[in-house]
């Protein structure tokens, strides 16, 4: 919970930003294409790992061994000790190899989804989505996003929780993984996060898309 709340902010922020740098010498009246969503929503991945890497590494830690860290931050203290910075921040570049393709897929499919619900079911005179149209987007966009990701995120888990020197680099974790439990182990978890993904991330960008056209209408820009 500590990190969910600034990794929200920073990916929309930095989604945001790279929407403005690629659109730097187009009209505003035009319109974004689906490419620049994709690229815009990867680099996203960057900022949101330097988050999430290391309070995944910590998360990881305490589910794996629940009788080991009294806290998160007794955790954090116990990596520190152990190995520094580079401890605590083991696994994040796994993890942008997660979230760059896992943003980039999410914020694709929310606009491409989006588009086409808004041109079925919305009136034409109407200039922004639907609630109920935004809802589906972004519970479609959730799922894309791990359905890509699930992997990474399989790879990323098994190299934050194992004891320092069982793995080289990540490949190594891959190779055994396939090797030992074969490829459906890749996608283990995908169930149960699918059921998850769909109700949480359609809250979460009607909330966005609502937020915008309350700034929007209330806050000078």
């Amino acid at each position: 919970l500590l990190a969910v709340t600034p990794a929200f902010a920073i990916t929309f922020w930095s989604y945001d930003f790279a929407t403005r740098f690629l659109r730097r010498n187009e009209s505003p009246e035009s319109e974004q294409t689906l490419s620049q969503t994709v690229i815009a929503g990867g680099f996203s991945g960057i900022p949101l790992a330097m988050v999430f890497g290391p309070s995944e590494r910590i998360k990881c830690l305490m589910q794996v061994n629940k009788h080991a860290y009294s806290s998160f931050w007794g955790c954090a203290r116990s990596l520190y000790a152990e190995g520094g910075m580079r401890s605590i921040f083991r696994g994040t570049t796994a993890t942008m190899m997660r979230d760059c393709p896992g943003n980039a897929a999410y914020f694709g499919t929310y606009e491409l989804v989006k588009r086409n619900l808004s041109a079925q079911f919305d009136p034409p005179e109407r200039s922004s989505p639907s609630l109920g149209v935004t809802f589906m987007a972004g519970g479609f966009a959730g799922i894309s996003n791990w359905i890509i990701a699930i992997p990474f995120d399989v790879i990323k888990s098994r190299y934050q929780t194992a004891p320092a020197g069982t793995y080289k680099n990540l490949f190594e974790v891959l190779q055994q993984l396939l090797a030992k439990e074969g490829p459906g182990a890749l996608f283990r978890g995908l169930s149960p996060a699918l059921l998850r993904a769909f109700p949480a991330n359609a809250a979460c960008l009607a909330g966005v898309e609502t937020a915008k056209k309350c700034f929007a209408l209330y806050v000078p820009s």
